[in-house]
C-alpha cells in the first residue's frame, strides 16, 4: 500500500478512484499519565506520555484507514490528512484520511 500526502505518485498513473477512506480512534487519558504530565508541566519540556499516546493513535488510524482502502480494492491512497477534535473531556478523536485509488 502506498501512502503520500501528495495528490499523485511519481512515475504512476491513477487508473481509478475508490474516493475517500479513512480511519480514526478514540483515545483518553490514564490518570498515571496525568500526574506524570502534571510534574512536567512544571518542570517544563516535553511530555512524553501523552506524545507516545498520540503516537500510537495516529498509527491506530493510520492502520484503520489502510483496511478501509484494501476493503474498497484500493492499492494506494493519496492526499492523506490527519484531524483531530475533542469529543468528551479528557478523549481526543484521530482522524486520518484522504482518497484511495488505484494505480497502474
Amino acid at each position: 500500500m502506498i501512502i503520500t500526502t501528495s495528490e499523485q505518485v511519481e512515475g504512476k498513473k491513477v487508473k481509478k478512484t475508490i474516493g475517500m477512506v479513512r480511519g480514526s480512534t478514540i483515545r483518553a487519558k490514564h490518570i498515571g499519565k496525568d500526574i506524570m504530565a502534571a510534574f512536567r508541566n512544571i518542570a517544563g519540556g516535553e511530555i512524553t506520555e501523552y506524545t507516545k499516546m498520540m503516537a500510537e493513535a495516529r498509527e491506530e488510524a493510520i492502520n484503520r484507514m489502510i483496511e478501509a482502502a484494501e476493503k474498497e480494492g484500493a492499492n494506494a491512497i493519496i492526499a492523506v490528512r490527519f484531524g483531530t477534535s475533542m469529543v468528551m473531556q479528557n478523549a481526543a478523536e484521530v482522524l486520518a484520511y484522504g482518497t484511495g485509488v488505484v494505480l497502474e
